[in-house]
């Protein structure tokens, strides 16, 4: 775990000092909905603590994020009814281990840029959803989880 003088985005939203629409939470970590979700019910999950890649995390808290992203990715095959869910750990946009949970709709949901043809891509910027939007789709996860065992 490493510090920082001045906390992070995601360090916020663990130390509720940020709103997100929270859809679990306990000592070690944290899942919230991604506010420019891929697909309705993208889920971020964090840790509490301040890691900067996911290789600093200690096997433990990789293990609570990968059993939490499974009990995720259960509810949200169900909830879409999709038969597959991403889970992936990145650290692109922000410089704190987290992991994407979403339902996967179509294979190109997630992909590399090593795919893609064209040397020239464009990309738009992804509508946020409205905040009704969001607190329904948590609101559902939250009381999905409830249904299942409450330890990641």
């Amino acid at each position: 775990m490493t510090t920082t003088s001045q906390p992070c985005l995601f360090c916020r939203i663990a130390q509720r000092q940020c709103p997100a629409h929270i859809v679990y939470e306990d000592d070690h970590v944290v899942a919230f909905l991604d506010i420019g979700p891929i697909r309705p019910g993208h889920v971020q999950i964090i840790p509490r603590d301040h890691y900067p890649t996911f290789d600093d995390l200690t096997a433990e808290l990789a293990s609570r994020i990968i059993i939490l992203g499974q009990r995720l990715a259960r509810i949200l095959k169900a909830t879409h009814q999709v038969s597959r869910a991403a889970f992936l750990f990145t650290g692109n946009d922000v410089a704190h281990a987290h992991a994407h949970v979403l339902p996967l709709h179509t294979s190109t949901d997630i992909t590399s840029r090593r795919y893609i043809a064209e040397d020239n891509i464009t990309f738009r910027a992804i509508e946020r959803p409205s905040e009704e939007e969001l607190g329904r789709v948590a609101f559902t996860l939250r009381e999905a989880l409830k249904l299942k065992d409450t330890s990641p």
